[in-house]
């Protein structure tokens, strides 16, 4: 009995490596090779699997082999800090957080767009941060969108005044964008993320 409560204790460090695993190769392997990657039995594996199955990080495919469930994409909340942790944090699987979950509401419409340019730096958006973007070609004024302008792509604040609908950058050394001829909106930023 020990010796069962100790392995699910170590589920949140094989299932680390599984994800390592998946991050190289695009895929999870056999009940045999988790075995082998994990240092237990196949039959611990396949107990391992259940157990992963039933909290939502792990799925059957229709084939019977293991595939990523949407938790499996979920990363350890440690909670908050303003410039270092105060005291130290622990990860347990329970306490997770999938991007996706936290910044996209409708998959279906949700895009990814890099940036080029500084025009948004005030807004903290800069060169080369992707920018989660959700479709939508009505937005609430005041909102960053993604427009095209007469046939170029850019990135600013929705704004209306007497003349009608114009884009503002958040950087006071660019102009307001009005349309000579169009302007639709791709759609509305929803979030954003960079590497460091």
């Amino acid at each position: 009995m020990y010796h069962n409560a100790d392995v699910v204790n170590k589920d949140h460090i094989y299932l680390s490596r599984l994800q390592d695993y998946y991050a190289q190769y695009r895929l999870l392997p056999s009940y045999a090779g988790l075995g082998e990657l994990v240092g237990i039995s196949k039959r611990g594996a396949v107990k391992f699997a259940e157990r992963m199955i039933a909290i939502g990080y792990l799925a059957k495919a229709p084939d019977g082999r293991l595939c990523p469930a949407n938790q499996f994409f979920a990363r350890a909340f440690v909670g908050t800090a303003p410039a270092g942790f105060a005291s130290p944090a622990t990860e347990v699987l329970g306490d997770a957080i999938s991007i996706d979950d936290y910044l996209v509401e409708h998959p279906s419409s949700t895009v990814l767009v890099e940036v080029k340019g500084d025009s948004m730096i005030g807004a903290g958006i800069n060169s080369g941060d992707m920018l989660v973007v959700e479709r939508n070609p009505n937005p609430d004024i005041g909102k960053i969108v993604v427009a095209i302008v007469d046939g170029d792509f850019t990135i600013k604040y929705l704004e209306r005044d007497k003349q009608g609908c114009y884009l503002q950058p958040a950087n006071e050394h660019f102009s307001n964008i009005r349309p000579e001829g169009s302007l639709e909106i791709f759609g509305v930023v929803a979030g954003q993320f960079r590497k460091i």
